[in-house]
């Protein structure tokens, strides 16, 4: 059996379809039930949904074999796991962003409000800014909005709640997209079973774009 982790939610129903569509398809995770693993033994895969920042910890650890992950969780815990295929799936991108009329001047330290602490120390540090990380884990945009940050580094979809609140985007840091993820020791026991479902999902990449 290949233990597949899911990401809960739209982005992991959307990746589940890649995976029916290419030949791993297993009905019961369909059904209304309160299950939380599903497997075709037929098929040999097995499937669990999780929340998506634990998806990576699954795999790392090899409870699960692959999994799906945001490129996101991926440079923000750089977990020891064998990144395979960019699913194209669940696109969006880190920004900064701020209120409209910030402009950064670098005369004092940059107050950056985020629950990305390592990517944003990351992209400050290649900057040469000097930056005091506020961590949080909910409601980011209230942080500029409140003066308890000068911006926020976070992931934009569509930029309609920046808007909202008066925020726009300083610059992008970089694209997000979902991954295709593997535990290092199951890809070197488990190696053929693995390429296949790489293989099979590249398939289904090509056919998306």
């Amino acid at each position: 059996m290949l233990n597949v982790a899911l990401p809960k939610g739209r982005l992991g129903e959307k990746v589940y379809d890649m995976f029916e569509k290419a030949g791993y398809e297993c009905p019961s995770i369909k059904e209304t039930n309160r299950k939380l693993i599903f497997e075709n033994e037929a098929k040999g895969v097995r499937y669990f949904w999780v929340k998506p920042s634990d998806v990576s910890i699954y795999v790392e650890r090899g409870a699960a074999d692959i999994g799906v992950a945001g490129k996101d969780i991926l440079l923000e815990y750089e977990p020891s796991v064998y990144e395979l295929l960019d699913l194209g799936v669940g696109k969006c991108r880190m920004c900064v962003a701020g209120k409209k009329d910030f402009f950064d001047d670098g005369k004092k330290v940059l107050r950056v409000a985020t629950k990305f602490g390592n990517i944003a120390a990351d992209y400050y540090t290649k900057l040469g800014r000097d930056i005091d990380i506020i961590k949080l884990n909910g409601s980011i945009e209230l942080a500029p909005i409140l003066g308890l940050s000068d911006v926020i580094v976070d992931i934009v979809e569509t930029g309609s709640t920046l808007r909202e609140n008066n925020l726009e985007v300083k610059s992008v840091i970089l694209p997000i997209s979902a991954r295709l993820i593997a535990n290092e020791a199951s890809f070197k026991f488990k190696c053929s079973e693995i390429e296949n479902v790489v293989r099979a999902m590249k398939v289904q990449v090509s056919a998306n774009d």
